[in-house]
């Protein structure tokens, strides 16, 4: 008797115009069109009819881990630079897409930093004219240059230095990887960001902004054939202003002990555990790997029925919530976390103890086909509903297509999860939960001067 799951699954199938196979059955996702303009530009498209609305996103491949030791903060600071205007453009693209209602924003990642609106499909040329003019046609000038470091790191006060946990996280990051530049935060280091210049950032800019090194993808009320003639008008007049390399960045070696790290800070209101563990991402893994992996993270740590929240605040009550994440998007070795929060009258070391017990129960016992079967079904239909959203569609191809990815990947993305064992996701838990890789974190409460003396 199919399950709810299963039932749920079906009826969006259904909604949606596929093909009518039963749940277990379900095949790739829809196709979508993907080429590249002779400049070496790459273009994703994923029609969208059901509303006369386009998300356009342009995903340049670099980030924060091909920065020059000594720049950190760098990738994300010409993130923000690049909003600055042109010599054709002078301040414009921003306001214009205020003036028509439409939405922008730009983010920066390790591997990737992209850029995005979603606009009328009438104003979709207008968004590709304006990206392409910036690719490599930014001016900058210390004017504009110098207060946008000051923003730059007043963001960084309030991201970080104003907030213990993220601090916690960099420190685990750092700790983790022992040679690779994921152990570098995004943001980058205070007294780096600090010294970062305009010619610092043209640099950056001419060395990586070139459409040679671009993935823009298009979602929305488009067909492939227009958005082949639009980017040919558009980002297909942009030269080439670099040849790039491939990233070949330092890799991790064999790590050997495991290690701890602890913040105490007065502004802490909640102690919190943190576990990250090296893992291989989608790009480096084994055929099998990285799906099991991602399974295996889905049984332990997703919602009320996943392991860690059943024994550790359900049956044992040492937490108030738990919870297991894979970040499987990245071009080098990536990482599996695990975070806890203890009940008042439960220390963090009692609660790394009783983590301790699920993450070895699994690798020593397995899961069971009802977590199996359970786990599968709603991650391919959290794949299906997927499909729901524009900017998630968009986002899910940029990405991975940024860090090492391919379409067909993407595609039998479902089919592959289908595949899974539960002999995979144990033999994934052996391997990849091995303390020796990984860095435990704990957030303290530190006591101020006078809460010592009572």
């Amino acid at each position: 008797m199919p399950n709810k799951f299963t039932q749920v699954a079906a009826a969006v199938i259904a909604l949606m115009g596929w093909p009518a196979l039963s749940f277990a059955q379900t095949g790739p996702l829809p196709p979508v069109a993907h080429f590249v303009l002779a400049n070496g530009l790459e273009v994703v498209v994923i029609p969208d009819h059901r509303v006369p609305v386009v998300t356009h996103m342009a995903w340049y491949k670099v980030g924060s881990a091909d920065e020059t030791p000594g720049k950190s903060g760098l990738a994300h600071f010409l993130e923000h630079l690049m909003f600055k205007g042109t010599q054709k453009n002078p301040g414009g693209f921003s306001q214009y897409v205020a003036t028509i209602g439409g939405q922008e924003n730009a983010f920066t990642t390790a591997d990737y930093t992209g850029y995005f609106q979603r606009v009328p499909r009438a104003e979709l040329k207008t968004m590709m004219a304006f990206e392409a003019d910036r690719m490599t046609g930014l001016v900058l000038i210390d004017e504009v240059v110098k207060p946008e470091l000051a923003v730059v790191l007043e963001e960084f006060n309030m991201r970080v230095a104003n907030n213990p946990g993220t601090r916690l996280g960099q420190q685990m990051e750092a700790a983790l990887y022992l040679n690779h530049p994921y152990g570098r935060p995004v943001i980058g280091w205070r007294q780096e960001i600090e010294k970062l210049n305009r010619e610092d950032a043209l640099a950056f800019y001419r060395r990586f902004y070139t459409p040679n090194n671009v993935v823009v993808v298009i979602a929305g009320d488009v067909t492939p054939d227009e958005v082949k003639t639009l980017a040919q008008e558009t980002y297909g007049k942009v030269a080439r202003v670099a040849e790039i390399a491939p990233r070949m960045r330092p890799q991790e070696p064999v790590q050997e002990a495991p290690r701890m790290v602890t913040l105490a800070d007065a502004r802490v209101t909640q102690p919190s555990l943190s576990r990250y563990y090296l893992a291989p991402s989608i790009a480096k893994a084994k055929m099998g790997e990285c799906e099991a992996l991602e399974v295996l993270a889905h049984i332990l740590g997703r919602g009320s029925n996943s392991r860690l929240y059943r024994s550790l605040v359900m049956d044992k009550g040492v937490a108030v919530n738990a919870s297991a994440y894979y970040d499987s998007t990245a071009l080098d070795t990536t990482r599996m976390t695990f975070s806890a929060t203890p009940k008042p009258d439960t220390s963090l070391a009692q609660l790394e103890e009783a983590m301790d017990a699920v993450l070895s129960e699994v690798g020593d016992k397995g899961v069971t086909d009802e977590e199996l079967d359970r786990a599968k079904n709603r991650m391919i239909a959290d794949a299906i509903y997927a499909q729901d959203n524009q900017r998630t569609l968009a986002q899910w191809y940029g990405a991975a297509l940024s860090s090492g990815g391919v379409i067909e990947q993407l595609r039998q993305w479902p089919v592959r999860i289908r595949a899974v064992t539960a002999q995979d996701v144990r033999d994934a838990a052996r391997q990849w939960l091995d303390k020796r890789q990984s860095v435990t974190g704990y957030l303290v409460k530190e006591l101020r001067p006078e809460e010592k003396r009572s």
